[in-house]
């Protein structure tokens, strides 16, 4: 398993935005998939690298994981102090989507990690999205708005942004995108009923939805791990 980290570089960014900075750990030398993964607020990328060799099966194929570091900003929510983080927090509440501006401009550097991906030979439909809280939100709103078909996308413990846009904007392309969703059940960060809301409302518009809740705060467990290996499994075997 190899691993570094870089500054990405694809002609999809908007010029005026710096290219994220990613670890990456490739599960072989030749990867045939990627796993695009982002962290939560105050996290970097280093976050989940240690998930990674839990994150195989016998014969699975190699997999290149790629995990940015959110860009670091002034989040509201921390008194103003620089932390990495997606997009701006205003307050732990059901209304954290108000920094429409640093969404956007997380969306469009990931969006260019796909890019980038699919510049060195991955085609889309062999690149998964995944994200925890934050980074999971942004995952959710690029993956099923993406002009092409995707793998699938992991949300873990997180939520839905302007879900009253979804159904006017996902992308035909994506409508069926396989979706695994992931929340602990005394979460108190992200609560409960907001994984609730995000599943139920992509299964009410057609997406096939993995929905699992777990006995846990705001975390993964290693039931949630084994069950994301087995859904990976089934995307890219």
């Amino acid at each position: 398993m190899s691993t570094h980290e870089s500054a990405s570089k694809s002609s999809d960014i908007h010029p005026d935005l710096p290219a994220l900075e990613t670890v990456e750990l490739s599960s072989g030398l030749e990867p045939s998939a990627s796993v695009i993964w982002l962290h939560g607020l105050g996290a970097d990328g280093h976050d989940f690298e240690p998930l990674v060799p839990q994150l195989s099966w016998p014969g699975a194929p190699d997999i290149r994981f790629v995990f940015p570091h959110a860009p670091v900003r002034p989040v509201t929510l921390n008194g103003g102090m620089p932390m990495r983080a997606w997009y701006d927090i205003l307050s732990i509440d059901a209304s954290r989507d108000q920094d429409g501006r640093g969404i956007i401009d997380s969306v469009n550097q990931v969006a260019a990690l796909i890019g980038q991906e699919i510049d060195r030979g991955i085609p889309p439909e062999r690149i998964v999205l995944a994200g925890f809280s934050q980074g999971g939100a942004i995952a959710v709103q690029l993956a099923l708005r993406y002009p092409s078909r995707l793998a699938g996308l992991i949300a873990l413990s997180t939520y839905l942004l302007f879900p009253d846009r979804l159904e006017s904007q996902a992308h035909d392309a994506n409508r069926e995108l396989p979706v695994f969703v992931g929340h602990g059940s005394s979460d108190p960060m992200v609560p409960f009923s907001m994984g609730e809301a995000l599943a139920r409302q992509l299964e009410s518009i057609g997406y096939p939805v993995e929905w699992h809740s777990y006995p846990m705060q705001h975390a993964v467990c290693p039931q949630e791990i084994s069950d994301i290996t087995q859904w990976l499994r089934g995307r890219l075997a």
